[in-house]
């Protein structure tokens, strides 16, 4: 990978940040981290509290990108029922023909929201009775799933293959989400009537962030500049969803070398010999780390991914994954030791 190519990607990453913290407080690593996940090909769970600016951030994500122009053809296939994929050149053969895919959709969970309102569903359509899809808010490239503990089990089962195949299956068919697909969940800390998360779907995402409280000096901007109708008047996008495209394909090109990758496995594999974890980390989190340090390595103009890369977002990418025996331990305990007492070389050999 040429430098010129690493400089382009950190400048165009640069003024992604700077534009998305022009409207929403949040720490530059943790956004670094958020991107990057991205960019990984990941999605992000958010555990925070009410009020500090999850929605803003998912809405100042997906304003930031310019999408490409719909045309009148585009829209009239958004609400055609999929085609067998034979008929496609080219197409997988257990592929349908997707709707178009909207650029920002927001889920609002609540205990009574059902599957199909999600992903979608076939209804009848004129005099022939010919069967219409109508898709969900899960056909975007940028879905926000508010609260998504406040789903109950069958419910949050629908966003299983959208996260891990990047399609759905809706009455025997199966609809492609087209690139670029990312979910950011918002998770209750708190609260009645919620539906803990299996560790099967928390195994689904990326990594695990809270944005937090801001200091006082940025709740002090944030109450000047929010406290006006107009704080995004001056909002626009800065990068191509070409460019996002381009930045996840270069991903694969970033080196991580064998020291690294064993140090990775190492780690992952000692949260599962820990005497107070009832359930470590799976095979499917080395594989994430791993892809997680190389992309952030990438958006800041590097080609190659160190152990102190992967230090910096292991417990990020690793604590939701793992099932502590006492639940009122915090899990982030254990794998800072787990961190500290693992040397670069235990895993060789």
């Amino acid at each position: 990978m040429d430098r010129e190519a690493l400089t382009t990607i950190n400048a165009g990453v640069t003024a992604l940040l700077d534009n998305i913290r022009s409207v929403i407080s949040i720490d530059r690593l943790k956004l670094e981290h958020l991107v990057a996940a991205h960019i990984a090909g990941g999605h992000i769970l958010l555990a925070d509290n009410h009020g500090v600016g999850k929605t803003s951030l998912a809405r100042a994500l997906a304003g930031s990108i310019r999408w490409p122009e719909r045309n009148a053809s585009d829209e009239l296939l958004a609400g055609r029922n999929g085609v067998d994929s034979s008929s496609t050149a080219g197409s997988r053969s257990d592929l349908a023909e997707s709707p178009v895919m909207d650029d920002f959709s927001r889920v609002q969970c609540t205990v009574d929201l059902l599957p199909q309102d999600i992903l979608g569903y076939n209804r009848m359509s004129g005099v022939g009775g010919d069967l219409v899809f109508n898709k969900g808010p899960i056909f975007s490239h940028f879905v926000l799933c508010d609260e998504i503990n406040l789903l109950t089990p069958k419910t949050q089962g629908s966003f299983f293959q959208a996260m891990e195949e990047q399609s759905v299956t809706v009455e025997g068919r199966t609809y492609p989400l087209h690139d670029p697909f990312f979910i950011i969940a918002t998770m209750n800390l708190k609260g009645s009537h919620l539906f803990p998360l299996p560790a099967p779907q928390l195994d689904r995402f990326m990594i695990q962030l809270s944005m937090g409280y801001p200091p006082t000096e940025s709740e002090v901007g944030i109450v000047r500049q929010h406290g006006q109708s107009d704080s995004w008047k001056d909002f626009a996008p800065v990068a191509r969803s070409e460019d996002l495209l381009k930045w996840k394909a270069m991903v694969d090109d970033v080196h991580i070398n064998d020291e690294v990758v064993a140090y990775i496995v190492s780690c992952v594999r000692r949260t599962r010999e820990h005497s107070d974890v009832l359930v470590g980390a799976s095979p499917r989190t080395g594989v994430k780390v791993s892809r997680l340090a190389r992309a952030l390595s990438l958006i800041r103009g590097y080609d190659y991914a160190t152990i102190d890369t992967v230090k910096e977002i292991f417990a990020a990418a690793v604590t939701h994954r793992i099932v502590m025996k006492n639940s009122a331990q915090d899990a982030l305990e254990v794998i800072e030791e787990v961190m500290n007492n693992t040397p670069v070389e235990a895993g060789r050999g």
